[in-house]
């Protein structure tokens, strides 16, 4: 086949071509300068013009404000029922850190709550899931290691940094090897995280300790270990403790543990915890072999790792069937607690 030859543009045409196109620049032109002016003068809004020319706009007494990330979606999986799920406060936080931020509320029981949770394993709420532009962000590049990524999503856990949960889509449930006191088919179960050498455990346990003997069968203990790093004895307490409820003396071992804090806190070692067993009647020769051994490390470290997915970093720390309390109750909470799981 052969080349196809091009006629050559006349000079009228070219002009007339030429004229058409700056028409039609000069209309362009023309057509976002009234756009401008009328929106100007309307206060309805701002050209493409105009924002790309100036970083901050006022309209109407408010302040526009150009930012360098993307919008960022979040869902915030909540539960309106919920007084102490409301999102406001976090959202005021994670705000200041991401103004671009476009925050829809979700049921946690609706399809896309329940996709959410089961996704990321969620076990509390408010929960913060955000859509795929928070990895261009200066925030999600500060605090990378707290987001979860499946597809283009990504969790961000607040109770790493220390926000609050609202509540708890799961409760802790009776294990096997769990020191328990009580009936473990008791309407109320109280499971309690708690460090032998701490002081506000210490008046918690007794408050307890005696509602208890009040309830009777109506009420289960839980007993889990939560040695805090800044008590140097509390591990070997805890061992101590484990060793004890082998021989099923938990109860009074635990006791004898709080009431002389003091003395054993200010020891090193594992003598003293020896020295107990034998005045309550333990075996000394098995209970010493089993805290030598550290015959309960393992547990111990499975409690420490099942408060951790709580985000339960102080003692004491308490649920109540499904209801969380953290800090140290006094024993009127306590008991309204129990009142309450109990009605339910």
């Amino acid at each position: 086949m052969e080349p196809v030859e091009k006629t050559p543009l006349s000079t009228d045409q070219k002009m007339k071509n030429l004229t058409a196109i700056a028409i039609l620049l000069g209309g362009l032109f023309l057509g976002s300068l009234l756009v401008d002016f009328v929106q100007l003068a309307t206060g309805s809004g701002f050209s493409a013009h105009i924002v790309k020319k100036y970083d901050v706009l006022e309209s109407k007494g408010k302040t526009w404000v150009a930012f360098a990330d993307p919008k960022v979606k979040v869902n915030v999986i909540t539960e309106k029922d919920c007084v102490n799920c409301n999102p406001s406060e976090p959202l005021v936080w994670l705000r200041r850190a991401l103004p671009t931020l476009e925050a829809t509320e979700v049921e946690y029981s609706s399809e896309i709550g329940k996709t959410l949770i089961d996704r990321f394993q969620i076990t509390s709420i408010p929960a913060f899931v955000f859509s795929k532009e928070v990895t261009e962000t200066d925030f999600y590049g500060q605090a990378e290691s707290l987001f979860q990524n499946q597809g283009s999503w990504y969790y961000f856990d607040m109770t790493k940094i220390g926000l609050p949960a609202g509540k708890y889509l799961q409760q802790p449930e009776i294990r096997e090897g769990d020191i328990v006191v009580g009936s473990p088919e008791a309407p109320a179960k109280i499971f309690v995280y708690s460090d032998f050498q701490c002081t506000f455990c210490q008046t918690f346990h007794a408050d307890l300790g005696r509602l208890m003997k009040e309830y009777g069968d109506k009420v289960t203990l839980v007993y889990r270990h939560l040695p805090l790093s800044i008590h140097p004895q509390a591990g070997n307490a805890a061992l101590a403790a484990e060793c004890a409820n082998e021989q099923g003396k938990f109860s009074a071992y635990a006791d004898n543990l709080f009431a002389k804090q003091e003395e054993w806190g200010g020891t090193t070692g594992t003598q003293k915890f020896k020295d107990y067993a034998w005045r309550l009647g333990l075996n000394g020769r098995t209970f010493s072999q089993c805290l030598d051994t550290q015959k309960y490390k393992d547990k111990i470290v499975a409690d420490v790792a099942d408060a951790d997915t709580y985000a339960i970093s102080g003692t004491p720390a308490t649920f109540v069937n499904d209801e969380f309390y953290g800090g140290a109750l006094n024993e009127e909470e306590l008991k309204a607690a129990i009142d309450k799981a109990l009605a339910q």
